[in-house]
């Protein structure tokens, strides 16, 4: 696998791939995102800061559409869907390329295309107990959007307090909106159920892994793995 680090302003990329990236097409792929998401909030102000789920014009930029649908889903604001969005509409670019390897690791949002087992770290911050936790990925179930929120660990806004909340779909921008939607819903252990059968609700989720401290709860499909 060949590994790129690309950033553009605020968006900061690693990109593994089966052949040597074409950096030209991810960077203008990037540019064009970015001017459709920045352009349309230009127009509408609310869709960088709304917290709940916003309605979008029907002649939206598609990526802009996509946030959308994966925030009403989830019941959070458009923009929690972005990094998950970002990754897929570009991951999917490469597949059309012809590439058939492709990780693409977004602020810790993960789209996913593989022909073989992969093993995706956890990081759960301050609890030693799961510092080797990982996800096996199979091939056959990707590609796939593995996206991660937390409310101790990073800068992205959050409400609640779990360490980890790690959400498996094939769709990355509703992966990235449940996540979002189900950390804030994690004040303390005692909601650690609660969330769970909040996020394996939605139509679309297929694992679910939620960490706060020593405790780890999970659902769905989700083999997990000892990381190198």
């Amino acid at each position: 696998m060949y590994a790129t680090h690309i950033t553009e302003r605020e968006t900061d990329l690693e990109i593994l791939t089966d052949k040597r990236l074409d950096e030209d097409f991810i960077k203008e792929k990037i540019r064009l995102y970015r001017w459709d998401i920045e352009s349309y909030i230009d127009k509408d102000r609310r869709f960088l800061t709304a917290l709940k789920p916003l309605a979008v014009e029907l002649n939206a930029p598609k990526i802009v559409q996509e946030m959308a649908v994966a925030a009403k889903k989830a019941d959070v604001g458009p923009m929690a869907a972005v990094a998950g969005a970002l990754a897929e509409s570009l991951g999917r670019g490469l597949l059309k390329k012809g590439y058939n390897e492709v990780i693409i690791e977004n602020g810790g949002d993960i789209f996913l295309k593989t022909t073989r087992i992969r093993t995706i770290g956890i990081y759960s911050g301050r609890s030693k107990l799961w510092k080797n936790l990982g996800l096996n990925i199979r091939p056959k179930d990707t590609p796939m959007g593995i996206c991660t929120s937390s409310g101790t660990i990073g800068h992205s806004l959050s409400f609640g307090s779990a360490d980890s909340v790690v959400i498996l779909s094939k769709n990355a921008s509703l992966a990235d909106a449940v996540a979002t939607a189900t950390c804030n819903q994690v004040k303390s252990k005692k909601d650690l159920q609660g969330a769970l059968n909040f996020s394996r609700s939605i139509r679309g989720i297929s694992g679910v892994v939620i960490i706060m401290g020593n405790n780890l709860i999970s659902w769905g499909k989700v083999e997990f793995a000892h990381k190198a």
